[in-house]
C-alpha cells in the first residue's frame, strides 16, 4: 500500500515499501509532454529530457553514466504526450545515489550551446530512425490526423524544422514554465528506509521553486477528427491504423473498454488475430489497443499486410466491428477477458519499476492512485451491460479515422473503407 507526503516546496511524494525485494526504483514525474507544447517549439519536452543527461555543474555526462554503472544501477528517462519521467533503479543500499543524481540533473544541468547542437543532431537521427520504421510511424500519422490542430496530435520527437528553432533560451523558458513543484511527483517503490526518505528528498529537491503567480499547465480539450492521412513510402507492406474516438483518462468505462479490447484485438487469442492472421494468413501483424489522455482517448487497430490484401483486411475489421456491435460479448468471453486483464495487471506490479510507474503516473495525471485492490474490484464489477454501452459508444464507424504508410494514397483508403461498410 502506498503512502504520500508533500515536500516543503509542494512536490508530492508517493512511496511504497516492497519487503520482498532488495532494489528500489525512484522516478521523478513532470507534467511536461508534447501536448503542452506549441507548434513552433514542438519537440522541446523530449529535447530537455535528452539535455538533462548531458552534464551538470558537478558531473559530466560520462560521470553520470559511470557513477550509476559503478553501483550496478540503471538510470533513464522517457517523454510521452502527457508527461516526462526521469528514473533510476539501484540496490537499496544505493538509494542516496539515485536521489542525488536525479536531483542534480533536474536542478543543475548546464545546457551548454555545444551540447545543445550535438544533441539536436542525435534527435534528428532518432527522427530518421523512426521514419525508417513504418510499423511505428503509422501510429503517429494516425494521431496527427485524429487530433489535427491540437498539440496532442504533434509528434513527441518534434520535426527537423522545429528542432532547428530550439536554443538554450527556449529550453530554459520551457523548464521555467513547466518544471514547477506543483507539476512534479516523485515516486519511490521497493526497499528503503521510510523514516529517512522525506529528509533525503527534502534535502535534495527543496531548491525546485516556482516564480510568483506560476501555475501548472492545463491540458487542452482537443477535438477528434475522422480523417484519413497517408505517408507514401516505398515499402513492401502497407502499415494501416484505423482509429475510433476513445474514452478519456480517469473514466472507469476504460475498464470495460479494456475488456472489450482483449476480446476484439488485444492478444493472440483475440478475434482479429485468430480470424485474419491465423485462419487466413492475410497479415503479418494485427492488434488493437486503447490510449487514454486527459479529456480524450483513442482506440486503434493496427495491421501490417501486402498491398493486395489491404482492402480485404479493412473489410474484415469493419465486419468484426459490426458483429461486435450487434452481438456484444458473451459471458465466457467477458470472464476470460477479466482474467487476462487481472493477470497482466498484477504481473506488471511485481517489479519496483512497475509500482513506481503506476503510482507516479496516476498521481501526476489524475491526482489520485487506485490501489491494486481498487483496480481488481473495478475489473470484476464490469458487466455485460457496461461492455455493450462502451461498444455502442466507441465502435461508431462514423468516427473512423485512418492512417497508412506504404504504397497507397488517401483515395484508395477512402474507397476501400466505403466499399467495406
Amino acid at each position: 500500500m502506498y503512502k504520500k507526503f508533500t515536500l516543503s516546496n509542494g512536490v508530492r511524494v508517493l512511496h511504497e515499501k516492497m519487503d520482498s525485494v532488495r532494489s528500489v526504483a525512484v522516478g521523478v514525474w513532470v507534467g511536461a509532454g508534447s501536448r503542452y507544447e506549441r507548434r513552433e517549439n514542438n519537440g522541446v519536452s523530449h529535447f530537455i529530457e535528452h539535455m538533462l543527461f548531458k552534464g551538470t555543474r558537478t558531473r559530466s555526462a560520462k560521470q553520470i553514466a559511470e557513477e550509476m554503472d559503478s553501483i550496478g544501477g540503471q538510470i533513464n528517462a522517457f517523454t510521452a504526450k502527457d508527461c516526462t519521467c526521469y528514473y533510476a533503479k539501484t540496490l537499496d543500499t544505493h538509494i542516496d545515489v539515485s536521489i542525488d543524481i536525479l536531483s542534480d540533473i533536474l536542478l543543475n544541468s548546464k545546457l551548454t550551446k555545444p551540447d545543445i547542437n550535438l544533441e539536436r543532431n542525435v534527435i534528428l537521427e532518432e527522427i530518421n530512425m523512426y521514419e525508417d520504421s513504418p510499423e511505428d510511424l503509422v501510429h503517429d500519422v494516425l494521431t496527427e490526423a485524429a487530433w489535427k490542430n491540437s498539440p496532442l496530435g504533434m509528434p513527441i520527437l518534434g520535426t527537423a524544422a522545429t528542432l532547428a528553432k530550439i536554443d538554450k533560451t527556449a529550453l530554459r523558458q520551457y523548464l521555467t514554465e513547466k518544471y514547477l513543484p506543483e507539476n512534479v511527483v516523485i515516486s519511490v517503490s521497493g526497499s528503503f528506509d521510510e523514516a529517512e526518505l522525506q529528509k533525503k528528498l527534502e534535502k535534495k529537491f527543496y531548491r525546485l521553486k516556482a516564480a510568483a503567480g506560476q501555475e501548472a499547465p492545463l491540458a487542452d480539450n482537443p477535438k477528434y477528427h475522422a480523417e484519413i492521412s497517408v505517408r507514401h513510402k516505398d515499402t513492401e507492406q502497407v502499415h494501416l491504423c484505423m482509429g475510433l474516438k476513445g474514452i478519456e483518462l480517469g473514466n472507469d468505462d476504460n475498464y470495460a473498454l479494456s475488456l472489450v479490447n482483449y476480446v476484439f484485438g488485444g492478444g493472440m487469442s483475440s478475434v482479429l488475430f485468430q480470424k485474419i492472421r491465423e485462419d487466413l494468413g492475410l497479415v503479418y501483424s494485427i492488434y488493437s489497443y486503447l490510449t487514454a489522455h486527459r479529456n480524450t482517448g483513442l482506440f486503434t487497430i493496427y495491421a501490417g499486410m501486402n498491398l493486395d490484401n489491404t482492402e480485404r483486411v479493412m473489410g474484415m475489421v469493419l465486419a468484426e466491428m459490426r458483429e461486435l456491435k450487434k452481438n456484444g460479448l458473451s459471458e465466457t468471453q467477458l470472464a476470460k477477458a477479466k482474467e487476462q486483464y487481472k493477470g497482466s495487471y498484477v504481473m506488471g506490479l511485481e517489479s519496483t519499476n512497475g509500482r513506481m510507474t503506476a503510482n507516479g503516473k496516476s498521481e501526476l495525471l489524475l491526482g489520485y492512485v487506485n490501489t491494486p485492490d481498487d483496480v481488481m474490484r473495478k475489473i470484476d464489477a464490469v458487466t455485460l451491460e457496461k461492455t455493450s454501452e462502451v461498444i455502442e459508444r466507441v465502435f461508431d464507424t462514423r468516427n473512423l479515422s485512418m492512417a497508412a504508410v506504404g504504397k497507397v494514397d488517401a483515395g484508395f483508403l477512402e474507397s476501400a473503407g466505403k466499399s467495406s461498410c
